[in-house]
C-alpha cells in the first residue's frame, strides 16, 4: 500500500495547503484562534494523547522517547485504531495535514501521531492507495 502524504503544521503558523485535509489533533482548542477562521475539516481531539499523558510529558524533551511509547500504547487500543482508520479515510486521496499548537516542532503529539498513522496505513488500516 502506498504511504499517505501526511504533513505537520503548527496551527499558529497557518493551516497548510488548501487542497489538504486539515485535522487539528490537540485535545484542547488553541488559545486565541477562532474555528471559523481556520477552515478545518476536522477537530480530532479524541485521537490526541490522554490528558494525564500530556500533563506527564509537559513537552520536556528528556521524556520524548517515553512519551512516544506511552502514546503508541494508547493508540493501540481498538477505539484508537478505528479513529486512525477514520481519519485516513476522511482524508481520502487528499494529503493529510495534522495541525497542532505546541511550540516544539520536533517533540509533540502530532509527530508521534504521524508515525503511528503511517504505520497503521502500512498495515492496511485506513485509506486505499
Amino acid at each position: 500500500m502506498k504511504a499517505p502524504a501526511i504533513s505537520l503544521q503548527r496551527i499558529y503558523e497557518g493551516t497548510g495547503p488548501d487542497e489538504a485535509y486539515k485535522a487539528l489533533v490537540d485535545r484542547m482548542w488553541p488559545r486565541g484562534l477562532r474555528r471559523a477562521d481556520l477552515g478545518l475539516d476536522e477537530w480530532a481531539r479524541d485521537i490526541a494523547p490522554s490528558a494525564e499523558l500530556c500533563k506527564w510529558f509537559g513537552h520536556v524533551d528528556e521524556r520524548w522517547d517515553e512519551f512516544r511509547q506511552r502514546y503508541n500504547a494508547e493508540l493501540a487500543a481498538p477505539e484508537q485504531q478505528a479513529r486512525m482508520s477514520a481519519l485516513l479515510q476522511a482524508a481520502g486521496k487528499r494529503p493529510l495535514t495534522l495541525l497542532y499548537g505546541a511550540r516544539n516542532t520536533e517533540h509533540n503529539q502530532a509527530v508521534a501521531l504521524r508515525e503511528a498513522l503511517l504505520a497503521h496505513a502500512r498495515k492496511g488500516g485506513g485509506r486505499a492507495a
